[in-house]
């Protein structure tokens, strides 16, 4: 049966995947475009291409690179998920 308590920890694992997943996407790409911006502002060069194109191709190599992670991780929560199922419904 399903209790407060198991479906806080059920929240607090889901949310901790997506952080986890979310971070790894997410800072390699704020930090370029960072850099991108203290780049525009010293030279004063504002092209939007500039500023969006870096930021997209390091999103992509980190999903290139981290994606057999991502997908692990995703796969052990969804497996982890399944297994207790019996347990959740009662």
């Amino acid at each position: 049966m399903i209790t407060p308590d198991t479906a806080v920890d059920l929240v607090n694992q889901s949310l901790y995947v997506v952080v986890k997943l979310v971070i790894l996407l997410v800072l390699p790409g704020l930090i370029v475009g960072v850099l991108v911006s203290l780049f525009q502002a010293a030279t004063q060069i504002n092209e939007q291409t500039l500023s969006f194109l870096p930021r997209l191709l390091v999103t992509l190599a980190v999903i290139a690179l981290a994606g057999h992670w991502i997908v692990g991780q995703l796969m052990t929560f969804c497996i982890e998920i399944f297994n207790n199922a019996a347990m959740l419904v009662g």
